[in-house]
């Protein structure tokens, strides 16, 4: 893996988060966004999280503020991406808007660019063919509050290549993350795979009036030493995070 620049697609929660952590690792980063005023509120985020890490890691002020400054920033695609080792997408989840935004992005990035989708909804293959790049397209997923919650959800198409999923899964250990390796598409990865069952069980219970929801979040907490219950964990998450991902286990079948 010899990565150096690396560009963000949509500043929103994750985005921002993405950008700052490689930046914190001392990767060239630009962040893209729709427009100026999508990158105000990008900024706004980022000065957030220079405080959340001085409060949650051992680091200093020089250095999250070196981080927060060495990122750049752009509305176009082919100038974000002309030199890009690696495009992280976390744009909105919406299909129509992603394809657009993979046509655009095949058309103007160099040859080496790999292209990597944070989508916790969709399949990877489903926007492969659109990059032009099946080969350098798979997905690569961060929990929220990456600095803590450091794990990186590489998961790959049939068609992704060998050489790019070992880069990947490097590159998610260069940014501080431990890399998880994913053979095959699954909607949800991992992480929620396992998490969505258990935030359903915990709405059947509500709806059924067997506990309240204080109840049951501290039931699991209590029983399993968690800092969450489920309904914690779904605040964290969000709602349609889980509902989309039950809809994309019904259309493949799983």
């Amino acid at each position: 893996m010899n990565f150096k620049n690396v560009v963000v697609a949509g500043g929103g929660v994750l985005g921002s988060q993405i950008a700052f952590q490689s930046a914190f690792h001392g990767f060239n980063v630009t962040l893209y966004d729709i427009n100026d005023e999508a990158l105000e509120k990008v900024k706004e985020r980022l000065n957030i999280l220079k405080g959340r890490y001085l409060d949650d890691l051992d680091t200093t002020e020089e250095k999250v503020e070196q981080a927060y400054q060495s990122i750049q920033f752009s509305t176009s695609i082919p100038d974000a991406a002309k030199d890009a080792d690696i495009v992280i997408e976390a744009i909105p989840e919406v299909v129509s808007i992603k394809t657009d935004f993979y046509k655009q992005l095949g058309e103007s990035a160099p040859e080496k660019t790999i292209f990597a989708t944070n989508s916790s909804t969709f399949a990877p293959s489903q926007f492969k063919d659109v990059t032009g790049r099946p080969e350098k397209f798979l997905a690569l997923h961060f929990a929220n509050e990456i600095w803590l919650r450091n794990t990186g959800e590489v998961m790959r198409t049939e068609d992704t290549s060998d050489e790019i999923f070992n880069e990947v899964l490097d590159f998610a250990k260069a940014i501080g993350m431990v890399p998880l390796p994913i053979q095959k598409e699954q909607p949800g990865y991992i992480l929620n795979s396992l998490l969505v069952p258990l935030v359903t069980q915990a709405g059947y219970l509500l709806g059924n009036e067997i506990a309240d929801y204080k109840m049951i979040d501290k039931t699991w907490m209590k029983a399993t030493n968690d800092e969450h219950g489920p309904f914690g964990m779904n605040d964290i998450v969000g709602i349609a995070t889980h509902l989309n991902i039950r809809k994309s286990k019904m259309k493949m079948k799983i």
